[in-house]
């Protein structure tokens, strides 16, 4: 296996947490102490080590999509020096030290794995979203390559409604992959005007936009306020446990400038992992 560096502190399984918490992610395979991921039809195992990561195989092929998937677009430093300006996160970014998000390296991944999350728990996304990769995407080792938008368009509603999707989230699904938006040239537009491109497409609203910003481009400003997840993790520091509602969690969003994005990532670990 051969080191890729990563700038410390890294915690590498708590940065990966998210991919073992809710059950198994097959697209993310959390297995011995290792994360894999298919690249191009090779699985490679990520795991830990001093200074950074072991990753094989790591070359020109997979090593963008592996620094991506490890949140390298993250300014964890100077997000560690603005942090002291505000008292939950003075406390709460040491406590997490060595956590740096990950990020979904494909887009399309991002906007389905969103639309699977939609007003059910992230237990029941996990399942379903499991069945559909074993359905539409490609085995390799242990881990499967998420499904190509090529393979989800020549599908069909009925065939995901099979795999557990409610019928919306099908058509929802299909219909992104069907439609003619370039989803990999929204980075280079910016987030207003990826948010007005994405929400025109049924059943992608604000929220999806957000985590779309958030967890694929890693904007820095991105704040998805209307997560629940979010709103109750910003109501338990600072607002006396309430769970707040999205309006009262996007007033929120200029305290927090210009890092939104990964006040937003540790204020839902710590609430997850360390519940004030």
């Amino acid at each position: 296996m051969t080191l890729l560096k990563v700038p410390q502190p890294y915690d590498f399984a708590l940065s990966t947490g998210r991919y073992r918490a809710f059950g198994p992610d097959l697209a993310n395979l959390w297995h011995e102490g290792g994360l894999h991921r298919v690249v191009g039809g090779r699985e490679v195992r990520i795991e830990a080590a001093p200074g950074g990561v072991e990753v094989e195989p790591l070359d020109a092929g997979t090593e963008p999509v592996v620094r991506k998937l490890l949140g390298f677009p993250f300014d964890l430093e100077a997000f560690a020096m603005h942090a002291p300006r505000d008292p939950v996160l003075a406390d709460l970014v040491p406590r997490l030290s060595g956590l740096r998000p990950p990020l979904a390296p494909d887009p399309f991944e991002s906007v389905v794995t969103s639309i699977t999350a939609q007003q059910v728990s992230l237990r029941a996304a996990f399942a379903i979203r499991n069945r559909f990769i074993q359905r539409l995407g490609e085995p390799a080792v242990r881990a499967y390559s998420f499904p190509s938008r090529e393979a989800v368009a020549a599908s069909s509603p009925d065939e995901l409604r099979a795999l557990g999707f409610s019928q919306r989230k099908a058509e929802y699904v299909v219909g992104l992959a069907r439609s003619g938006l370039d989803l990999h040239a929204l980075a280079a537009l910016p987030d207003a005007e990826v948010k007005a491109r994405l929400t025109v497409l049924p059943g992608i609203g604000e929220w999806t936009a957000d985590w779309f910003l958030a967890r694929h481009l890693a904007r820095p400003r991105a704040w998805p306020a209307g997560d629940l997840g979010l709103r109750k993790a910003v109501g338990a520091f600072y607002d006396g446990g309430r769970s707040l509602t999205t309006e009262e969690a996007r007033a929120y969003e200029p305290r927090f400038e210009p890092f939104q994005n990964l006040t937003a990532h540790y204020l839902l670990t710590g609430w997850l992992t360390l519940r004030p």
